[in-house]
């Protein structure tokens, strides 16, 4: 405990945590406080003045990193047939269709995207319980129910994350790894903060992005300035 202290007095030394900091700074800051000795994810978190309690005011949503998470995702896929082929060959983790379900249900969920054909959804549907609560349930609006199984396990390989505005009206997503370039970690940020913009829903009133902040799974948040986010 005395270490992990002895760090953070060290960390909260080279920054002001109530500063607001350009983009480009707060990426140089958070990827100079991570001193652990694993590679730490950089995280954003959007608070935004929507209630997702409201269906007209939810934000949800894909997008696609232009330079990855930095880690490797694992995909489950349910399919029959050509398509289960499909899948395997594009490289999903678990296949099957009845059988999978039976394995999920037994508690095998360590995947992180469930992707369905829509002729799977009578099998998925009833998984719901299980999969709805790790938001892991096949949505055809977020593309993961798609006869293109193929290419939804590419995306999902290639660095397409998903973005949900939790109850406090917060969507929390990391942006990469502090092994990331700046410039790498910069484009991924405006990746993911350019998509919640664009998602802004009808039913907002009023600032839609009222604060955004940067941090490192161990490290310090900092707070962006929103002067440089178009249509906050």
């Amino acid at each position: 405990m005395k270490k992990i202290a002895k760090r953070l007095k060290k960390i909260n030394e080279t920054f002001d945590r109530e500063a607001i900091y350009s983009i480009a700074d707060a990426v140089k800051v958070v990827k100079d406080c991570a001193t652990t000795k694993f590679d730490e994810t950089v995280e954003i978190a959007m608070n935004l003045g929507v209630d997702p309690k409201h269906a007209d005011q939810m934000v949800r949503g894909t997008v696609t990193l232009p330079h990855g998470t930095g880690k490797s995702l694992r995909v489950a896929v349910f399919a029959k047939g050509d398509k289960a082929k499909e899948a395997t060959d594009a490289g999903a983790d678990f296949v099957g269709a009845e059988d999978l379900a039976e394995l999920i249900v037994k508690g095998e969920t360590g995947f992180d995207r469930c992707i369905a054909t829509p002729d799977m959804m009578a099998v998925v549907g009833k998984l719901g319980k299980v999969l709805g609560p790790k938001g892991l349930m096949p949505n055809p609006k977020l593309g993961t129910v798609t006869p293109n199984v193929g290419q939804a396990v590419k995306d999902a390989k290639g660095g397409q994350i998903e973005y949900r505005v939790e109850k406090a009206g917060i969507i929390h997503n990391g942006i990469g790894k502090t092994s990331f370039s700046e410039a790498d970690l910069r484009k991924n940020f405006d990746a993911l903060v350019n998509a919640v913009v664009k998602a802004k829903p009808a039913g907002a009133k009023g600032k839609y992005v009222r604060k955004v902040g940067l941090s490192t799974t161990m490290g310090p948040g900092l707070k962006v300035d929103l002067a440089e986010i178009d249509g906050a």
